[in-house]
């Protein structure tokens, strides 16, 4: 059986267990039976998880993938929420051109790592719990899913906070495990201590090594 690592921070990959897993395929029990506003806020996880699952059975090249992951990563995140959130206050001092520069090479290392992770051949099942509750923060859902484990081994439980604020449901932080780490916060630390070192330029520089590494495993 063909395994998988999934670095569950979603953005800078922080190491997880191998997930044993049989089976591929995305599930959603009853998630599209939910009322209008549920199965709004569930849509982007699918949607991801639907590219992940389409990458996990392609043959195609890494660029072929990267592509099919690009387009759900656009649809299912707000990766200027989560840049921002894992950079904190000193975002906001950013100019125009830095922060363009700085997602531009987020999102280049977010689909890198993404594609991956999730190789050809691998044995994965996505599942979407079908009940979407409320976060402390206001207006904010989150969604609960799980990685694996039709095997009958425990599976990882991956949540996602869902925003509203644009106008249409999206990803801007991620929860790992039941214990529920957020993303951007253990983030923080290692952006800002890139950033104190090396300014944007440097933290621009690390992502785009991580993701040619990515593209090279």
């Amino acid at each position: 059986m063909k395994r998988i690592s999934f670095r569950a921070g979603l953005v800078l990959g922080m190491s997880m267990a191998l997930l044993p897993v049989a089976g591929a395929g995305v599930s959603a029990p009853a998630a599209f039976a939910q009322s209008a506003p549920s199965s709004a806020v569930i849509a982007p996880v699918q949607t991801l998880y639907t590219a992940l699952d389409q990458i996990v059975q392609s043959h195609g090249s890494f660029a072929e993938r990267s592509q099919i992951v690009a387009t759900a990563v656009d649809k299912s995140y707000d990766l200027e929420a989560v840049l921002k959130a894992s950079i904190g206050l000193r975002y906001n001092g950013l100019n125009a051109d830095e922060k363009q520069k700085l997602l531009a090479a987020f999102k280049a290392y977010t689909v890198s790592r993404y594609v991956s992770n999730f190789k050809p051949g691998a044995d994965i099942k996505f599942t979407i719990q079908p009940t979407v509750t409320d976060t402390a923060v206001g207006g904010n859902k989150l969604v609960v899913t799980d990685l694996g484990a039709s095997d009958g081994s425990t599976p990882t439980e991956i949540s996602y906070i869902m925003n509203n604020a644009s106008g249409s449901w999206k990803i801007v932080d991620v929860l790992l495990s039941d214990a529920r780490i957020s993303q951007a916060a253990a983030q923080r630390s290692d952006f800002s201590s890139t950033l104190t070192s090396g300014g944007v330029s440097g933290l621009i520089s690390v992502l785009e090594r991580k993701a040619q590494a990515y593209a090279k495993d």
